[in-house]
């Protein structure tokens, strides 16, 4: 056993190279693990900087010198999340009030409508089953308000944060723009020589990342636009954070949507009960999604995301449980990478063992 583990050894870690992209991706990953709280603005600035060097990079080809196209894309950028933070926000912040203030109207429907199934099925529920739901959605929604009230303490901190964030994300994005190549080349001068191997999967996981990036993005806006529509020609209430939530959910491959189905219902219910718009909002819901699925997701994303559905769903499972929201959101590309180290590192493995 200890032979075959030393020639598996042998085979797969003799290259300098690989020994190279595995320090460096332990490197990266103590840095998020010990420093990511921290370093959120940096990483926030990074994504935004890299869907906007491919805006710089898709004009180029009208032969506009590179310092040109930077300012005019960053321009164009604070124009349009000063319009996020002066429009939308507030819409967002306002139907978000109406929902914490129509909250104990809903538990008061909930429990009345559960008060009245034991009359509609007595031989399927029994009052005391009902009185302990009852129960335990009245300690949950104690729970869901307390988390409200803190919150609501640590409101002054986190305006200060956000304060610092609306006016950090963008001062660090201007310059990672601007100065691309001087940050590239300090990044290059610190690697070790033997960086042929990392150079190729960052090389590959970065056009796969910003690709993921552009589509998921694209996605997000369509979707949030077309279920608002849909939301207010019905006439659902809280149509405008249903939407953004339900963009948003697209970040979750398969699972999102799901999760977001129920919510929209029960708002749905809520409102009308079961009538002919709390149906025509779950089919409105059923057709947008298949729509996105069938059609959107696989135009914007056909050439980046060439996982297995097994693999999507088991990298959702895995980092979901290791790192939470964050860990759904960036599934994929860090599926996307693991799958580019494992292709590289078979393929280095290989070439050597045909070169002996």
């Amino acid at each position: 056993m200890r032979n075959v583990l030393r020639r598996w050894f042998r085979h797969y870690f003799s290259d300098p190279q690989v020994l190279v992209l595995v320090l460096i991706l332990a490197a990266g990953f103590l840095v998020v693990k010990y420093f990511g709280r921290m370093l959120v603005p940096v990483f926030t600035a990074v994504v935004l900087a890299v869907l906007m060097d491919g805006l710089i990079g898709w004009l180029k080809r009208f032969d506009v010198r590179r310092d040109i196209l930077v300012y005019l894309v960053f321009i164009l950028f604070l124009v349009v999340f000063a319009d996020l933070v002066i429009i939308v926000l507030p819409l967002v912040m306002r139907q978000v009030g109406e929902l914490f203030h129509d909250l104990p109207v809903m538990v008061a429907m909930v429990k009345r409508e559960l008060l009245s199934l034991p009359a509609r099925y007595p031989g399927l529920l029994t009052e005391e089953t009902i009185h302990r739901t009852i129960a335990l959605i009245g300690d949950e929604f104690e729970s869901f308000a307390g988390n409200i009230i803190k919150v609501s303490v640590i409101s002054a901190r986190g305006a200060v944060e956000a304060v610092v964030y609306l006016v950090l994300v963008p001062f660090l994005v201007f310059f990672m723009l601007k100065d691309k190549e001087l940050i590239a080349g300090w990044f290059s001068s610190i690697m070790p020589e033997e960086r042929g191997l990392a150079t190729l999967v960052w090389n590959e996981v970065y056009d796969q990342f910003f690709n993921y990036l552009r589509g998921k993005v694209l996605e997000i806006i369509f979707v949030w636009a077309i279920n608002y529509a849909a939301f207010s020609v019905i006439g659902l209430k809280y149509s405008v954070i249903l939407s953004l939530f339900v963009g948003i959910a697209v970040l979750v491959p398969y699972v999102g949507a799901a999760v977001m189905f129920i919510p929209v219902t029960l708002v749905a219910f809520f409102q009308w009960g079961f009538g002919s718009h709390t149906i025509w909002t779950v089919i409105a819901y059923i057709v947008l999604h298949a729509l996105d699925g069938n059609i959107v997701a696989p135009l914007l994303l056909s050439k980046v995301v060439r996982i297995h559905p097994i693999g999507i769903i088991t990298a959702i499972l895995i980092f979901g449980g290791l790192w939470g929201f964050w860990g759904l959101v960036f599934a994929i590309p860090l599926a996307t990478l693991i799958h580019s180290v494992f292709k590289a590192w078979v393929k280095s493995a290989q070439a050597l063992q045909d070169n002996a």
